[in-house]
């Protein structure tokens, strides 16, 4: 998906986040039960931005128009070198509804669990201001 790949190599959080559905499902490399709602799903990702290091694209798997895409990428944690897929899923009006990320190898997912752990307190005050300005 262009737009989305775009947005993400632009370093601007604010257009992947539009380009969420409200009840997107996210599911982490490194945890087990997936994230839902776009609030939290936002959180999740401005904080992958703070903690990827030289993230690019390598390549986009899927047809244009499918709702169906992959897009492969690698990037650093630290030291430790990431291979890894967004797989994404649009719903019907073009959002992305489930966004699942795979990374290997071991070493570089642990880094990256480590680095997120570390970012987890403000990751759940971003989501919390988030929803309280969509509630009012």
């Amino acid at each position: 998906m262009r737009a989305f790949r775009a947005a993400v190599e632009a370093h601007d959080i604010d257009a992947v986040e539009a380009l969420l559905a409200e009840d997107v499902v996210f599911t982490s490399p490194v945890v087990f039960k997936p994230y839902r709602g776009k609030a939290i799903t936002a959180a999740i990702l401005r904080a992958v931005e703070r903690v990827f290091e030289d993230f690019r694209y390598e390549r986009v798997i899927g047809e244009e128009g499918g709702r169906d895409h992959a897009l492969v990428f690698s990037a650093r944690v630290g030291d430790r070198e990431i291979g890894g897929c967004d797989f994404l899923r649009l719903d019907e009006s073009g959002r992305i509804d489930e966004l699942t990320v795979m990374v290997r190898p071991l070493s570089g997912a642990q880094a990256l669990q480590a680095a997120m752990a570390a970012q987890f307190e403000r990751i759940a005050q971003e989501a919390q201001g988030a929803q309280a300005g969509t509630a009012g």
